[in-house]
């Protein structure tokens, strides 16, 4: 039976280090609940000397009523549309809580601040909808695993979903006429280690009321895992474009060596030219096909992503970049072929660094996967030097989630990348369709090169169907296993395309 929905309760949480208690008056009527200062700054400094101390990983007990249920009644509670935070209030947001998962040891705690007060917010029973009974709930405080927000993105008659914090340090968001897709994540450590991930977790979030004329929700987290302690803050602006503003800053516990900030998680199973070991009947199945940088020098750079037989670890540029993302360029239906999942409405997110990064690459992770549920794609800024105890590291990025990430206009940009065997079985035959610097081949020419193996039968041709270019060759391996592959279109001396990056393995 589904439970009535009952107003929103809130209660004193522990305060961030050093804040003292303070009373917010409230209006006529409503229960005066205690609060406690906050705001970045005691939220630095919350990180700050939570990283002073041993990492001592939060283990929560299921409430005795919940561990009476069975799996099949815990999985039915789910939030309660109605009973939405500020759902009730002439404001531009509503928040929706997620409860943890089934037996989950860790759970989450959510605030939401108003005049530089916080206040903890309890998840009753009666706001959610449950196959159980109010007497197996009693009145427990449902254990949390994240949120969602809503907003009017693409109508204004209804509150579509387009945040949400879950698990871990992930969250993911849309921008208008979109589905989500890939991840974003506060901080990726060890991804691509012998010695396996460590994943930090966001364990306290606090989100700003917005004014009714807001047009972006402030949210602030602390992250906390073995290695590290940080706080951050999130200013998403959701729209055509949905603009995810992000300040940070790290307190590392231990020398960080593979520390991946402004990480994005994707999901790639294959395409036209990674087709390899998997039998299945649409013609490309992926969240993002490709990564996408523009250099500090201005070059721009497309790699398209791969499903490999053994992990594969590739890092591009010796700076911060302009920009860089995981990208979906396959945006027509019959590319999927696939109704349900609607892959070609899956969004592209372009991270735009702020400020100086210093040294470092863009690291890409490609991890071998047969399911379309795993996330096997990984990219993120690897600094060059690592993040050590008592140098704290502060970063800010802006990052977009969108339907096509920023290029120029007039370049030749990759739309898909075909590959197969050539007729004698001797070498590899590739396909490159390239759109954006017309059909015509007056004055072009390939610039086109390989770390090993021989090159031959080079050739660019119109793409009449495309109003674009095909630029195709063929390479003979030779004995060797692995072969870095680099082509783009010139007008002599000036670029007319990105250039294509491709890494190919004989396994």
């Amino acid at each position: 039976m589904a439970l009535a929905v009952a107003a929103l309760q809130v209660q004193v949480g522990a305060a961030p280090a050093g804040a003292q208690a303070a009373a917010k008056p409230q209006a006529p009527g409503v229960d005066t609940q205690a609060g406690y200062p906050f705001s970045f700054e005691t939220l630095l400094e919350d990180a700050k000397h939570r990283a002073a101390t041993p990492y001592s990983p939060q283990r929560n007990s299921v409430p005795a009523a919940l561990d009476k249920l069975s799996p099949e009644q815990y999985r039915s509670i789910h939030f309660n549309p109605d009973a939405g935070i500020w759902r009730g209030e002439n404001l531009p947001f509503r928040i929706e809580l997620l409860r943890a998962a089934y037996n989950m040891p860790t759970s989450v705690t959510i605030s939401t601040v108003e005049g530089g007060v916080a206040k903890d917010l309890v998840a009753t029973p009666a706001m959610f909808q449950t196959g159980a009974t109010p007497q197996q709930l009693g009145a427990v405080s449902l254990p949390l695993s994240g949120f969602r927000i809503r907003y009017r993105i693409n109508s204004p008659k209804v509150w579509d979903e387009f945040l949400v914090f879950q698990g871990a340090s992930y969250f993911r968001a849309v921008a208008k006429n979109l589905l989500y897709g890939l991840s974003a994540r506060g901080l990726a450590i060890d991804v691509g280690e012998p010695a396996g991930e460590e994943f930090p977790l966001f364990t306290h979030f606090w989100i700003e009321r917005p004014a009714a004329s807001a047009s972006a929700i402030v949210i602030y987290a602390l992250l906390e895992s073995q290695s590290s302690a940080g706080a951050y803050k999130f200013t998403v602006q959701p729209g055509v474009e949905t603009l995810t503003d992000v300040e940070l800053a790290l307190f590392p516990r231990a020398e960080m060596r593979v520390a991946g900030l402004a990480p994005l998680t994707s999901m790639f199973l294959f395409d036209e030219s990674n087709r390899g070991r998997l039998d299945d009947y649409r013609p490309e199945v992926h969240d993002s096909d490709g990564l996408q940088i523009t250099t500090k020098s201005g070059e721009h750079l497309f790699r398209p992503l791969a499903n490999p037989l053994k992990l594969q670890v590739s890092t591009f540029t010796k700076e911060a970049p302009e920009g860089f993302g995981l990208v979906q360029r396959s945006r027509q239906q019959r590319d999927f072929q696939d109704f349900d999942m609607q892959y070609e409405r899956r969004p592209s997110a372009w991270i735009t660094p702020k400020g100086d990064w210093g040294a470092g690459g863009v690291e890409l992770v490609e991890i071998p996967s047969g399911r379309e549920t795993n996330d096997n794609i990984v990219a993120f800024w690897r600094p060059a030097q690592a993040l050590t105890p008592g140098h704290p590291a502060q970063y800010a990025y802006r990052l977009t989630w969108c339907d096509e990430a920023p290029f120029p206009k007039g370049l030749g940009k990759v739309i898909a990348t075909r590959s197969g065997a050539s007729i004698d079985r001797k070498r590899r035959v590739f396909l490159v369709d390239i759109v954006g610097a017309g059909e015509k081949l007056d004055g072009l020419r390939l610039d086109l090169g390989a770390s090993a193996g021989a090159i031959s039968n080079s050739s660019l041709i119109s793409n009449r169907e495309l109003h674009g270019l095909r630029a195709s060759f063929e390479i003979d391996p030779k004995d060797v296993n692995l072969i870095e592959m680099r082509l783009r279109v010139m007008r002599g001396d000036t670029p007319v395309s990105e250039t294509w990056l491709y890494r190919w393995t004989s396994s």
